[in-house]
């Protein structure tokens, strides 16, 4: 798909979750032949012409002002992330991609491995670039790929239907994520071709990424169903990584008291009894950072 097509349908399906009661307007009532709102109410609110807005949403957003941009963010009732996609949308392409970080540093390793709760470093293609004992031990089906990522193993491991208590909400959060991804850096041939396997191999991932939602993964809770302890409730947290843009290190954690703190005590021990030391995958140990 296209730069033009990823601004048009990303706009149409924005209006099409507005109703013209949200928006303020007036219900003449009578049958709509759009759902949502029309691109004349969307004009009017945002205070541009129809004929400019046409051409916004027909792909021609590069070089439109702040000014416009916050008023169709305004008019179609973004929130904080989709504001930002529209952004990313409307700024020219960088000149070259940002390359994907592989590994993590040494330091940052040793950083994980003394964390008492599951950790995992993620890339923007959320591949599972580095973890400590605990995170591998949590993420013990998607860790079992010779290349871990998590896009993969939701959309194309049918275990993942298992492990996911609610596997069609993570499938649809997880594409979201890596739509905000591809909008930020739309030349990343990892990205791209990520998505385009995904694409090709996975109907109901075509099915997710043509919603055009998009979605940034901070905090919240997540329930598991893990193949040896069962189904665990965890609350994450995700932290930018200094000096590596792109890298984000998320926490899990339980709590104190609950059924989970329990399952989470058996998951450490199940991890202190497992052969699966990182030194059996590089992708998961401290090297120096390697950019491909």
């Amino acid at each position: 798909m296209s730069h033009k097509d990823d601004v048009r349908e990303f706009l149409i399906s924005r209006r099409a979750h507005v109703t013209p009661e949200q928006a303020g307007l007036p219900d003449y009532g009578g049958e709509r032949r759009v759902p949502g709102l029309r691109r004349e109410e969307v004009a009017m609110l945002a205070g541009v012409s129809l004929d400019y807005y046409t051409r916004l949403e027909r792909g021609n957003i590069r070089g439109a002002s702040e000014s416009v941009l916050n008023a169709i963010a305004r008019a179609l009732r973004l929130d904080d992330v989709e504001r930002e996609y529209l952004f990313d949308l409307a700024r020219p392409a960088p000149s070259k991609p940002a390359p994907a970080a592989r590994t993590v540093r040494p330091s940052v390793q040793r950083v994980l491995d003394n964390l008492a709760v599951p950790a995992v470093v993620f890339n923007p293609r959320q591949d599972l670039v580095a973890s400590n004992l605990m995170g591998r031990a949590l993420f013990s089906p998607p860790f079992e790929a010779e290349k871990p990522n998590m896009c993969r193993f939701i959309f194309l491991d049918p275990r993942a239907k298992e492990y996911f208590v609610d596997w069609p909400l993570a499938r649809r959060m997880n594409a979201a994520m890596l739509r905000l991804q591809a909008g930020r850096d739309p030349l990343n041939s990892d990205i791209t071709a990520l998505v385009g396997e995904l694409s090709t191999l996975s109907p109901q991932f075509r099915e997710d990424w043509a919603d055009h939602h998009v979605h940034e993964h901070r905090h919240g809770q997540k329930v598991y169903r893990h193949p040896e302890v069962g189904e665990i409730d965890v609350t994450f947290d995700a932290f930018d990584m200094p000096g590596e843009p792109g890298l984000m290190i998320c926490t899990y954690t339980v709590q104190e008291g609950s059924p989970s703190a329990d399952k989470m005590a058996l998951l450490a021990g199940w991890a202190a009894t497992q052969a699966f030391a990182a030194d059996e995958h590089t992708s998961v140990r401290a090297d120096p950072v390697r950019r491909e």
